[in-house]
C-alpha cells in the first residue's frame, strides 16, 4: 500500500468519478486506474462500484477511507515539520561539554547568535568527562560534544578548535613562586591537584609523569579548572592546566605559572559528533559559528602575544634551574 495509491483512492471516493480523480492528482485516468487496480488486488477486495455516470464506495472501500484520511494526514504532517527542519524554522540541539570554560565563556555568545538564526531550535547542553560525552554521543544522546582530543573511539569524528599548553601553577607564597620554570622530578614531589579521571586532560598528564618514570603524588581530583585554580591559590597544592585557563590569575598575581622543563605537553579541544551522521540546518550553523569564533580567538590571541610566543621555547630549553631537584627528564608526545 502507497501512499500515491491512497491519495488516489481518497481522489477518486471524494470525485466520485476516474476521470475527474485523475486531474485532481495530476495523472492521466489510465494510470489513476493501474494504481487502483494494483490496491484491490493487494488487499483482496474491491473497493468501488462501477456504475455508468460515477463510482460508489463498497464497505471495504468505506473502512479504508477513513483509514486513508488519518494515514495521509499524518504523512503530510511529517512532511511539514521536516520542512520546517530543513528549511531552518525549527531544529534541535543537544550539546555536551567536558570544559567548564568553555561553557562558561564562548559558549553563551556562540549560542546567543544561533538562537537569533533558528528562534524555535530546541537546544539543550549538558556537562560531562570527554570520555563520558563521546559514549552519549555514540548512544544517540546527543549530536555534539566539546572534549579534549585526541578521541580514540571508532565511529567518531573530531574538529580541533583550541590549542594550548599544559602549565603547572601555584600560589604566590611558594618557595618556588619565582622561578619560572620547573621539572617532572619537582612537580611529581609536589602535592597535586589535578582534574579527575576520564577527560583527555587529565590522560595527558598521567602519560607525561609515566614517560618519566615518576609516579606523582595526586592530593585531588576536581571536575572543573576554577576549582582547581580556587585550590592552588589557597596553597592547598600545585596544579597542572591549560594556559589560557591560567593566564588572567597570573596577570592578576593571584597565581604563578612554571613552564614544565623539556616538555611540552600540548592539549586541544575539539568538537566531536558521530562518522558519517546527518547534521540538520541548526548543528551546520552551530559547527560554522564555533569555527568562526576560535578561529577569531586564535588569530587575536597570536597578535596579542606574538613579541612573547618566543619566551616558552627559551625557557623550555633550559637544563637546570633552582627549583629542579634532579630525576628524569619528562618528555611528552606533542598532540598538535
Amino acid at each position: 500500500m502507497e501512499i500515491r495509491q491512497l491519495r488516489a483512492f481518497t481522489a477518486i471516493a471524494e470525485a466520485r468519478t476516474f476521470t475527474a480523480a485523475a486531474l485532481q492528482v495530476h495523472v492521466t485516468q489510465a494510470a489513476i486506474s493501474m494504481q487502483i487496480r494494483q490496491l484491490e488486488r493487494e488487499i483482496g477486495l474491491p473497493l468501488f462500484i462501477r456504475t455508468p455516470r460515477r463510482v460508489v464506495l463498497t464497505e471495504a472501500g468505506e473502512k479504508l477511507l477513513d483509514r486513508a484520511h488519518s494515514i495521509l494526514r499524518d504523512h503530510d504532517a511529517a512532511l511539514a515539520e521536516l520542512a520546517e527542519l530543513a528549511g531552518a524554522e525549527r531544529g534541535r540541539l543537544r550539546l555536551g561539554s567536558a570544559s567548564a570554560m568553555v561553557s562558561a565563556d564562548p559558549l553563551p555568545l556562540i549560542l546567543k547568535r544561533l538562537r537569533k538564526l533558528y528562534p524555535e531550535a530546541e537546544i539543550s547542553v549538558t556537562s560531562g568527562t570527554s570520555e563520558g560525552l563521546v559514549k552519549r554521543l555514540l548512544s544517540g544522546e546527543i549530536e555534539m560534544a566539546f572534549v579534549s582530543l585526541p578521541v580514540e573511539a571508532r565511529n567518531i569524528e573530531t574538529e580541533v578548535l583550541r590549542r594550548d599548553q599544559l602549565v603547572a601553577i601555584a600560589g604566590p607564597r611558594h618557595p618556588l613562586a619565582r622561578e619560572r620554570v620547573v621539572s617532572a622530578f619537582t612537580l611529581a614531589g609536589e602535592r597535586l591537584i589535578l582534574g579527575e579521571r576520564g577527560g583527555n586532560t587529565r590522560r595527558l598528564i598521567d602519560e607525561f609523569f609515566a614517560e618519566a618514570g615518576l609516579k606523582p603524588s595526586v592530593v585531588m581530583e576536581l571536575s572543573r579548572q576554577a576549582a582547581i585554580k580556587n585550590m592552588v591559590a589557597a596553597d592547598m597544592g600545585v596544579g597542572i592546566v591549560p594556559l589560557s585557563t591560567a593566564r588572567e590569575d597570573v596577570e592578576k598575581g593571584r597565581l604563578v605559572r612554571w613552564w614544565i622543563e623539556g616538555a611540552r605537553i600540548n592539549w586541544e579541544l575539539g568538537v566531536a559528533r558521530l562518522s558519517g551522521g546527518y547534521l540538520s540546518p541548526v548543528c551546520k550553523a552551530f559547527l560554522g559559528l564555533c569555527r568562526e569564533h576560535f578561529s577569531a580567538e586564535a588569530n587575536a590571541t597570536e597578535s596579542a602575544n606574538g613579541v612573547r610566543r618566543k619566551a616558552p621555547q627559551r625557557v623550555g630549553a633550559a637544563k637546570k634551574t633552582s627549583g629542579a631537584r634532579g630525576g628524569k627528564k619528562a618528555r611528552a608526545k606533542s598532540r598538535g
